[in-house]
């Protein structure tokens, strides 16, 4: 079983410019579930988003063609794939021919697919949608609806994460609500390197209250996970200590190295929602 410890992040990288699909590092999501009680298959559905900004290949006459790839991994999936590795991977396009984009397209669709799928008994696909220039100026910005949290004026002194900062008021009448906050921040689980979100709560059940909600929230501040992970995280402490009837819990963090990873986690089977970019990515 790979390690994240195992992989390049931190280390010092050679970035191969030809077509190298054994840079592709999976790394099993099963260990971080087990840390937060998730035995066997998770109690929700949903995928990871994301968005690969630097992707560019050559074609058959030597001139560099470039694209916006949205990539669309199930959370079903045994794997994530390590982002500093999907980073070399796609530079090792850069001096490698193909045919047509649609040829690019397939082969990352294997590739990926393969990876995070790998170990298991049966695979299925991951998503992938390539942007050429001519549908760049489609690519709109537009931040998560709902009410913000961030317009409470709270005293925030817990920095890693405290679950015991979330309350409902159980008994009261159920409520619909859509919460959101551009004050998620965690670090890399290897490097340490600050990782800065938005995330968009969507629930129904009693009333959350909202202090302790943002102050749960401001609490990942010092705390060392994947994305993928902190959002199964804040999933299952809402889930748990606030016993929604349903909920969904969607981030979307800054990109690095030309990458964006933005996962959903929902109680009950939802569309996903369109990868639209908001300002700070």
């Amino acid at each position: 079983m790979t390690s994240p410890e195992q992989s390049q992040l931190g280390k010092p990288a050679r970035y191969a410019d030809r077509y190298d699909a054994t840079l592709l590092f999976p790394i099993a999501r099963a260990t971080k579930r087990e840390e937060i009680g998730i035995a066997g298959a998770p109690p929700f559905f949903g995928a990871d988003l994301w968005t690969a900004f630097e992707l560019s290949w050559l074609n058959a006459r030597g001139k560099p063609q470039v694209a916006i790839a949205h990539f669309t991994v199930p959370c079903e999936t045994p794997n994530i794939v390590e982002s500093k590795s999907l980073k070399l991977y796609l530079g090792s396009y850069n001096a490698t021919v193909f045919g047509s984009a649609d040829e690019v397209r397939e082969r990352l669709r294997a590739d990926l697919s393969e990876a995070v799928w790998r170990g298991a008994p049966s695979q299925s696909s991951v998503g992938v949608k390539l942007l050429l220039p001519d549908q760049f100026d489609q690519e709109p910005v537009q931040e998560l609806d709902g009410l913000s949290l961030d317009r409470l004026d709270i005293d925030c002194t817990q920095y890693t994460p405290a679950p015991e900062l979330l309350k409902a008021a159980v008994g009261e009448t159920p409520v619909e609500e859509v919460l959101v906050s551009n004050l998620l921040k965690s670090n890399c689980l290897v490097t340490g390197q600050p990782d800065w979100g938005s995330v968009q709560i969507r629930y129904t059940g009693p009333p959350i209250e909202q202090g302790g909600l943002l102050r749960y929230l401001v609490s990942f501040r010092n705390h060392n996970e994947f994305h993928e992970q902190c959002v199964e995280r804040i999933f299952m402490d809402i889930w748990r200590q606030c016993r929604p009837s349903r909920l969904a819990v969607y981030a979307r963090y800054t990109r690095r190295g030309g990458l964006d990873i933005n996962p959903l986690r929902t109680s009950h089977p939802m569309q996903l929602p369109p990868n639209i970019r908001t300002a700070r990515q």
